[in-house]
């Protein structure tokens, strides 16, 4: 009786300590948008700050590929600054996989300037036919009589995909157009250089660049909420399914939905979905 009950004892404990080891380990993978990137890694540190037993790592590796990532079971959530494509949810589904999205925020593609840049408006013609490579001097918006460096992100950038649907209406991009593989990039490239010209989510504008209004209609948190400036598109955390209530993953996709997670959203200089 006593061996049986010694047998059961330690059985107990491994299964204990299996249980603990499993909470110690408990993870959650995030890749994706370096627009959604603040969002994401600022959720993940205050996340890890309630829940020490839970790893939260954030890459960003773009939009496509967080796509991919999730389609192939290498991470559990992939942030996105646009929504899954067909051909991706068609990928996803013959994998096994069920995307389902989580709108966190809501963002505006700014279109920036060098500080120094006398033009402060452009119509969406103006910007189109810049990037189409028919607008090719800055005097003729306004400007100085240089020629523009229009700047671009890279194809599997969803930033890239927003602007080339809601500008370029999916017209041909100039072939001089240079491209940049992150927001941060793209923010540096046009600081530094006097005649360029780019786009960046909201949370990137700062001091070092200046806004150019689109239509009339400068970029900000009240005319992206509003639905007034033109450039605009919400924000995703796909997973695959719809998360178990009261997992980890449940907590952490639906923080933008608490206050906190609010408060973070808007500390990043996006519009809460709760904001509209």
């Amino acid at each position: 009786m006593r061996y049986i009950t010694l047998v059961l004892f330690g059985v107990f404990t491994l299964s204990l300590a299996a249980g603990l080891a499993s909470a110690q380990e408990a993870k959650i993978i995030v890749d994706g948008s370096t627009t959604v990137g603040p969002i994401t890694k600022a959720f993940a540190q205050y996340f890890m700050s309630k829940e020490p037993n839970v790893n939260v790592s954030v890459s960003e590796s773009g939009s496509g590929y967080g796509a991919k990532s999730l389609i192939n079971g290498t991470c559990d959530v992939a942030s996105m600054s646009r929504f899954m494509k067909d051909k991706e949810f068609e990928a996803a589904v013959a994998k096994g996989v069920m995307p389902v999205a989580h709108t966190v925020a809501i963002d505006g593609v700014a279109v920036v300037v060098h500080p120094s840049n006398r033009v402060d408006a452009l119509t969406l013609e103006q910007l189109q036919a810049i990037y189409e490579g028919k607008i090719k001097n800055w005097s003729e918006v306004g400007g100085a009589n240089v020629p523009i460096v229009q700047i671009g992100r890279e194809i599997t950038s969803g930033t890239f995909e927003v602007f080339n649907e809601l500008v370029m209406n999916e017209r041909r991009i100039a072939g001089n157009t240079e491209t940049v593989g992150s927001n941060g990039a793209m923010r540096s490239r046009v600081q530094s250089t006097p005649a360029a010209l780019g786009y960046v989510g909201l949370g990137f504008i700062d001091r070092t660049v200046k806004t150019v209004k689109i239509n009339g209609v400068t970029p900000n948190r009240q005319t992206v909420a509003t639905g007034k400036y033109p450039i605009a598109r919400p924000l995703y955390l796909f997973t695959n399914g719809y998360p178990k209530l009261g997992t980890p993953l449940h907590a952490f996709v639906t923080l933008y939905l608490t206050e906190k997670g609010q408060e973070i959203v808007e500390d990043k200089k996006f519009v809460p979905v709760t904001n509209y």
